[in-house]
């Protein structure tokens, strides 16, 4: 394995380490959790905290960017009703995903 797909492999066992869509998603839609938890909502946090360290942290090549798009989780994420696209949080995490997808000029 080659040292720029390690690095993504790492970036992305991070992220998992902390993603609620593992296990407390599948609370809420059991019912047993509710969407406003404020546990939910505090590890959603979080876990928006950690995916943004990530991509600040981790030199991801160009090409693997991809793969790291907080876009598809953050929809799962609207879609349950934890998070809004306005969310500040929602909004910063995209707008950074945005900013380190475009190369250096």
């Amino acid at each position: 394995m080659d040292e720029q797909e390690e690095q993504v492999r790492r970036a992305i066992g991070t992220l998992l380490q902390s993603d609620p869509l593992i296990k407390l998603l599948q609370e809420v839609r059991l019912g047993r959790m509710k969407a406003t938890d404020p546990g939910l909502r505090a590890v959603t946090e979080s876990w928006i905290g950690v995916y943004a360290q990530v991509l600040k942290s981790q030199p991801v090549p160009a090409a693997s960017l991809p793969r790291l798009d907080p876009a598809p989780r953050l929809q799962v994420l609207v879609d349950m009703g934890v998070l809004s696209w306005d969310h500040p949080g929602t909004k910063d995490l995209r707008d950074l995903f945005q900013r380190v997808s475009v190369p250096a000029a």
